[in-house]
């Protein structure tokens, strides 16, 4: 299902000039130096194409021929390769072996495209390779960049000096790898299931967060635990060489850096495309939903908000919004990649998913925060420390993903590391009580949690919460700001153990109400206290986890009620009853 639906991908992708997807038998890779050739194959000009500055100088990707996957063996690239291949130079490997490697690249190129080829710019590389390589090498030694060529043997590839296009991107060159007869078919491709030659090794799929730099795989087999029938390596799973490419081509590209259709969700690499072109709209969205906050959060913001009113209203996303819609998450596993978790549904589908999650983590929200409901990064960052996201706990976003989209349960240290939060500083934030929300309505059945404050809900939980707001409440309007309220002092002991502190609060509470000069503001305070205790019962000794996450919701519910009705409102009862 993943590799067909990226190989759709690709096939959607590559009829649009537009996208930068390169196209069978090329790849676009970052080649940071350029020999610059005249006809006769000589040295014109060594040339830099990184920009930037420091260690900020970066290659912008360019069109060559597909690479080969590299092993402990010596294989070449053709027509480009890092300074050993193309040069001959001793950057890192061994004297020997740079020798073969430097041979390695020049028998490809003969096996390409013969000893003698029509075109001039092969004719210059020839030339240069058999005849000029070694006063250029001489010049290159001179070069300021020369240093850093043997420290870090880079890329590098051909141009002639007449031409704006590289020797790889000549058009002969192009019509003459396109041309070339591959092999006859020796197997069933299992993704397309058209006959093809069986790719024994698959390119390396690239960045995907904390794997090899080099890239990992996806589809591989080194292990006899894994061979079934004879079948060792990929032949395990048989898979062509047209869709290995398309495939390998299209996570490479929607994983590639700056890309619109790649997040991170925790530890989880994610990326997600549309069925159609007409789903660009739904793409942006579900990216300003994922993710974290974008060099314009005004924008992410309107984004977020335009998805939750077509949710809410019931408006169609797309012209189409039966279309497929894919999304995957791939995390780090030594040398290869592990599916995090992958969703296949329709944008309707999703769109109630969404109205779920919306509706869920609706609820009263203080004045300063206007605008969109809360994105999953949010969410996620309310569980962190200091709201990073380096720190939101690795599995996390990829459990949390798929519980909205699937529509399971939310996972246990969701709700956990909200609460984790709270105790440590001793706030009950927006975004962690719309999380415990959320979480009790789909987690426990019998939870019915209103948006705002409801004073029927009798569960224990809910009813200490509201308890302990009322009695900070009373603090506060007797004693001002202080250093240390109660809820820096007794928030923890209290949500968890209540039966514990709770004599020691209402002892509090009786001295802090005789400090209160408003006596009618006093008087309306005891009564809310004496309702929230007449529906308590006994007070419990001990608040199980989901008890304490309706703590927090009864203690933020009650809190926003504070805010919202202004105490000024409150009749000052004591001049009356001096009449």
């Amino acid at each position: 299902m993943i590799l067909q639906a990226l190989n759709d991908y690709y096939a959607r992708k590559a009829t649009d000039p537009q996208t930068g997807l390169a196209p069978e038998g090329f790849e676009l890779k970052a080649i940071p130096f350029v020999l610059v050739l005249d006809e006769a194959g000589r040295l014109v000009q060594f040339a830099d194409r990184r920009e930037g500055t420091g260690k900020k100088k970066e290659a912008k990707a360019v069109l060559v021929p597909q690479g080969i996957k590299k092993t402990s063996g010596v294989a070449a690239n053709l027509l480009w390769d890092n300074a050993e291949y193309v040069l001959g130079v001793v950057a890192r490997g061994r004297p020997e072996r740079v020798a073969e490697q430097q041979l390695a690249f020049a028998a490809r190129l003969r096996e390409a495209f013969g000893e003698a080829p029509d075109d001039v710019g092969l004719r210059a590389v020839f030339a240069f390779l058999e005849r000029h390589r070694s006063e250029a090498l001489e010049a290159l030694a001179v070069d300021p960049a020369w240093p850093e060529i043997l420290e870090t043997n880079p890329l590098m590839t051909f141009q002639l000096n007449a031409d704006t296009e590289l020797v790889c991107q000549r058009p002969a060159v192009i019509a003459a790898l396109t041309a070339a007869g591959g092999d006859a078919p020796d197997g069933r491709c299992l993704v397309s299931g058209e006959p093809d030659v069986i790719e024994r090794l698959h390119p390396a799929i690239k960045g995907v967060w904390g794997a090899q730099t080099s890239g990992a795989n996806i589809v591989s087999f080194n292990l006899g635990a894994f061979n079934s029938y004879g079948k060792n390596q990929s032949f395990n799973a048989p898979v062509g060489k047209r869709a290995v490419f398309a495939y390998t081509t299209a996570l490479n590209h929607l994983l590639a850096k700056g890309s619109r259709q790649r997040v991170q969700v925790g530890d989880a690499s994610t990326v997600f495309w549309a069925e159609k072109a007409s789903g660009a709209p739904f793409e942006a969205a579900f990216l300003d939903f994922l993710g974290p906050p974008r060099d314009d959060p005004d924008q992410g913001t309107q984004a977020v908000a335009s998805l939750y009113c077509s949710v809410k209203e019931d408006k169609l996303f797309t012209s189409d919004d039966s279309q497929r819609f894919h999304v995957l998450g791939l995390a780090p596993n030594a040398a290869r990649i592990a599916v995090r978790f992958w969703h296949a549904s329709t944008i309707t589908e999703l769109g109630l998913a969404f109205q779920r999650y919306f509706n869920e983590v609706e609820i009263v929200r203080p004045a300063y925060e206007v605008g969109a409901p809360l994105s999953l990064f949010r969410l996620l960052a309310a569980t962190a420390l200091l709201g990073k996201a380096e720190n939101i706990p690795p599995n996390l976003g990829g459990d949390v993903t798929r519980a909205i989209l699937k529509g399971h349960r939310y996972p246990e240290t969701l709700m956990q590391g909200a609460l984790r939060r709270i105790r440590a500083e001793r706030e009950v934030t927006y975004p962690r009580a719309a999380l415990l929300k959320a979480w009790l309505i789909r987690n426990c059945n019998d939870k019915e949690i209103t948006v705002s404050l409801n004073e029927t809900n009798i569960d224990p939980g809910y009813r200490l919460g509201r308890l302990f707001a009322a009695l900070e409440r009373i603090q506060e309007r007797a004693q001002g700001n202080l250093n240390a309220s109660i809820r820096e002092r007794y928030y923890g002991a209290f949500s968890a153990t209540p039966v514990t502190v709770l004599p020691l609060l209402m002892k509090l509470k009786n001295h802090h109400l005789a400090k209160l000069p408003n006596r009618g503001e006093a008087a309306n305070l005891e009564k809310l206290l004496s309702a929230i205790i007449d529906g308590l019962g006994d007070i419990p000794g001990r608040l199980s986890l989901a008890e304490q996450a309706s703590f927090a919701v009864g203690y933020y519910h009650q809190r926003q009620a504070f805010f919202n009705k202004p105490d000024a409102d409150t009749p000052d009862q004591s001049a009356t009853e001096k009449e």
